[in-house]
């Protein structure tokens, strides 16, 4: 049966309220929790990027049973991936065995903040996966020493490993992406139901994992209220992927959206009041084969509200599909 999960999303909404939406998700039935992880929103109109390992440090201890996942962090850029071998046991241990690492090859909008200038995707796919053999390593708890091509770790160990490491879901996109990374993780991560990645995933993968994707919902009483507020807040989700990784700042992001209209938003994503039309939206990532899908409520105006009165019905039509 296909798991649905909560998207605590960093970039519309404060680091206090997260947390207190993270504890209402889980009392309302939601199988797992992601959290997004960026150093700016994509707009200016989202208005909000607090630390995402802090925020999730602290629903490890604001909740008890859903799963927790990043997704994703980037651990070749922003942090250096002994460091993010680090938080990741740290957050195994404090969520006692609930937490996965979801990783990917990192957007610009987040990465470049460090001045280390920003890699064409097959560059930025190979540190991805010495990042990942190292995280590997170190999780083991024994000294590590690694001399790579991109990365070099020095006689490093983290002390505080949980037993058998943490599990590690990955990003892929297409071919190249998995023919790389499908090896070397746990689960695929995806953010088009694209029933292809799924097959592809399965054959170079041994053994069983998740397929984890992700919807963003308008929810509102008023359809209306519910199209401005996707187009406000997330009409830079039409430029896709391959362009969207490349981009460096909110106002990029804001330069390239700027023709794209209420309706086209709406065509591409499902806003109102009809929770029928809100769980069939879903439908495409059941179709491909996906075994987890994390829900999305755009905007922070309507989250309380969406979580009080809406998530649970909504969660009944999802889990009748």
């Amino acid at each position: 049966m296909t798991r649905f999960g909560y998207t605590l999303m960093t970039e519309q909404s404060g680091p206090r309220e997260l947390v207190r939406y993270a504890q209402r998700a889980e009392e309302v039935g939601f199988d797992f929790e992601v959290s997004s992880d960026h150093y700016s929103p994509w707009l200016t109109t989202q208005g909000h990027a607090p630390y995402a390992w802090s925020v999730l440090g602290a629903v490890a201890q604001a909740t008890s049973r859903v799963d927790l996942m990043t997704y994703v962090t980037c651990p070749t850029m922003r942090y250096h991936p002994a460091v993010v071998a680090q938080k990741a046991a740290t957050m195994q241990l404090l969520s006692e065995g609930r937490f996965t690492l979801g990783v990917g090859s990192g957007e610009s909008l987040n990465e470049h903040v460090v001045g280390e200038g920003w890699p064409g995707v097959d560059q930025r796919q190979d540190m991805l996966v010495e990042a990942i053999e190292i995280i590997r390593a170190l999780h083991t708890g024994e000294l590590v020493t690694y001399d790579g091509t991109y990365f070099r770790v020095d006689s490093a160990r983290v002390w505080d490993a949980p037993e058998g490491g943490v599990p590690i879901g990955v990003a892929v996109s297409g071919e190249s992406s998995l023919s790389r990374l499908a090896p070397l993780g746990d689960h695929l991560i995806a953010v088009q139901p694209e029933a292809d990645l799924v097959r592809g995933w399965d054959e170079r993968h041994s053994g069983e994992s998740r397929k984890i994707g992700q919807v963003p919902i308008s929810w509102d009483p008023d359809k209306d209220a519910a199209i401005a507020r996707a187009h406000e807040q997330f009409r830079w989700f039409a430029g896709g992927w391959s362009v969207n990784a490349d981009l460096p700042t909110p106002a990029g992001f804001a330069a390239a959206s700027q023709f794209v209209r209420p309706e086209d938003v709406a065509s591409s994503i499902a806003c109102g009041p009809d929770l029928d039309e809100l769980a069939e939206s879903v439908r495409p990532f059941l179709d491909a084969g996906f075994t987890d899908v994390a829900i999305v409520q755009i905007g922070d105006a309507r989250q309380q509200e969406f979580l009080d009165q809406v998530a649970e019905p909504l969660l009944e039509r999802l889990r009748a599909l």
